[in-house]
């Protein structure tokens, strides 16, 4: 529309015969005041439209970026405050966990521990993600999953032992691994954990102190076992392991749930200062299953 309107009127102009009227000077000084006025209207209304048009352009490629749905992106940059807290109350459906006495059942037994822990721990002002609430069982990925996905997240995994010392509590955490050796500069899916090890030995130790202040025969120390639902982690990670389905009654376990869920809300309570993402520095900074 630009294009015709200035050449219809640039014609106007040398259409003027070579020995004007007055009038007809007037027109054509009118016209080209006119049409200098067009163009200085209609160029910087193109320009801002073409900037304005890149810049959504940039903001749409940004908002589409592929994510990578099945990894994690490695923090790029150090980073504090613990904020949310992941409760993973272990097995659920068809995967009863360990089996006891009086029918008791681990994956039944787990969700009032960690449903008092919830409690404790929103008590600290912490936000609580819980991977299930009733009787569903996430896989093992979706679990991580769930912590993976939020800024400032520990993972703790709750479980209640087959065999063992009754009342007595245990944490583990992942047993130490070399760090990854890959010219892509991508953190393999299972050794996610890796880079955090150090921060869920911290988390755990403390979590422990509070858990042997409490229960009898609970070891001082934490201890390392390869736990699936740790490894694929990107964040402090830790599992807590509650004392024996082989109680001889089921109120022993019951009379342990106020006390795993204080000493756990303690136990974070005194890692929350010291939270720190670590940074790593990878080039891409991205896990990749």
């Amino acid at each position: 529309m630009f294009g015709r309107r200035t050449a219809f009127r640039f014609g106007i102009l040398l259409g003027v015969r070579s020995s004007p009227t007055p009038r007809q000077i007037l027109a054509a000084i009118i016209g080209a005041v006119l049409c200098g006025v067009t163009i200085a209207w209609a160029v910087p209304e193109q320009s801002g439209g073409a900037n304005k048009a890149a810049a959504r352009s940039v903001q749409s490629a940004a908002r589409s970026t592929p994510q990578q749905s099945s990894g994690i992106n490695a923090p790029s940059s150090a980073r504090t405050g613990l904020n949310i807290v992941v409760l993973d109350p272990a097995h659920g459906g068809t995967d009863q966990g360990a089996r006891g006495t009086e029918g008791i059942s681990e994956s039944d037994e787990i969700l009032q521990f960690a449903a008092a822990t919830k409690k404790a721990l929103e008590a600290q002002g912490l936000q609580v993600i819980l991977t299930r609430e009733g009787n569903d069982n996430p896989s093992f990925d979706d679990r991580s999953a769930r912590a993976n996905a939020q800024r400032g997240a520990v993972f703790i995994t709750m479980h209640i032992a087959s065999t063992g010392l009754t009342g007595t509590a245990r944490v583990y955490v992942e047993p130490d691994a070399p760090q990854p050796n890959n010219i892509t500069g991508l953190i393999p899916w299972d050794r996610a954990q890796t880079p955090f090890l150090s921060l869920s030995r911290k988390m755990g130790e403390l979590v422990q102190q509070e858990l042997s202040k409490r229960f009898k025969g609970s070891p001082d120390t934490l201890q390392t076992a390869p736990v699936r639902q740790l490894r694929t982690t990107a964040a402090p990670a830790i599992a807590v392991e509650i004392s024996s389905v082989a109680v001889k009654e089921r109120t022993e376990l019951d009379r342990m749930v106020p006390g795993v869920a204080e000493s756990i809300a303690r136990g974070l309570s005194d890692f929350r200062p010291t939270y720190v993402v670590p940074t790593i520095p990878i080039p891409g900074g991205s896990v990749q299953p």
